[in-house]
């Protein structure tokens, strides 16, 4: 018999849990709530949250704002956002993950200390808010680098503390280390500070697992979500009859048809009430079995 599996281990991180919790507690209050850039890379999500009244905006319209109240999601925000908001009496409800927050002062305190021979370098996503935050603490002038096409963007005759964006993957981390110190002289030194979430970094052996222990996965994400990217290609990796979609209208149908074991996963800014959904609709449309309401 055909069986439907969603992957316990998916979901929101603690980071995302906490700002939509925020984010919700402040709507019963009541009165306007503004979330600067959308609350997790999730559309569905958004849209539930737009439903209950919070509104997204973005950087250009939070400058606009006075005497409003804004939250700050769990991907953390340059320092001038706080002075924007101090200066035009902007109330922040502030939903900065702790990990991230830890970084942004690691790299602050680093910054602060720097020589004239050190230089600040950041493993990320160039443009990702979280990222942004990261660099906001060095003034703009941390280094950013997506992989080794980036290598010629660091000074290597410098001394290099090198950051990672909280949702990389340490093999990747790890292989930035690696280059660069190989174009470094001998005199120079790199210290590599491992910055990444460990429950988001412990999902990928998971992942790994669960795609490989199923015929079919379809992995629930957002498009905009960076986390999901990498996970999915480690679905990829293990199970090449892996589909990545944003809900249940994605599902190619003809490519379950003949799966026995078809297992639901997602990125750390998929919600469960998505995954769920998405599994009732294979047991519905594949299976033949009565869907079942989620809870939202």
């Amino acid at each position: 018999m055909a069986t439907v599996e969603i992957d316990s281990k998916s979901g929101f991180c603690f980071g995302v849990v906490t700002a939509i919790r925020k984010a919700e507690e402040e709507l019963e209050k009541g009165g306007k709530l503004y979330c600067l850039g959308d609350i997790v890379h999730n559309n569905e999500e958004v849209e539930r949250l737009k439903e209950k009244g919070l509104i997204t905006i973005n950087h250009k319209e939070f400058m606009q704002l006075r005497d409003a109240k804004v939250l700050l999601r769990a991907h953390g925000e340059p320092p001038e956002t706080y002075n924007l908001a101090k200066e035009n009496n902007i109330e922040i409800i502030d939903a900065t993950c702790p990990v991230v927050l830890r970084l942004q002062q690691q790299i602050k305190e680093t910054y602060t200390k720097a020589q004239e021979d050190e230089c600040i370098v950041i493993y990320g996503k160039r443009g990702h808010a979280e990222v942004n935050g990261l660099v906001g603490q060095t003034e703009g002038k941390a280094v950013v680098i997506e992989g080794e096409e980036d290598w010629h963007m660091v000074d290597t005759s410098k001394n290099i503390h090198l950051y990672s964006q909280t949702t990389k993957s340490v093999e990747g981390l790890n292989r930035m280390a690696e280059g660069l110190r190989k174009l470094q002289s001998k005199d120079n030194c790199l210290e590599c500070h491992d910055t990444i979430c460990r429950q988001v970094a412990n999902r990928i052996p998971n992942i790994r697992e669960f795609a490989r222990s199923h015929d079919m996965i379809l992995f629930v994400c957002g498009e905009k979500s960076s986390n999901g990217k990498v996970l999915f290609e480690e679905c990829l990796k293990v199970n090449a009859n892996s589909q990545m979609i944003s809900n249940a209208s994605m599902i190619n149908i003809t490519n379950l048809s003949d799966k026995v074991n078809i297992g639901i996963c997602g990125a750390t800014s998929t919600p469960k009430w998505l995954m769920e959904e998405v599994a009732e609709f294979v047991r519905q449309t594949i299976f033949g079995e009565q869907r079942v309401k989620t809870n939202k």
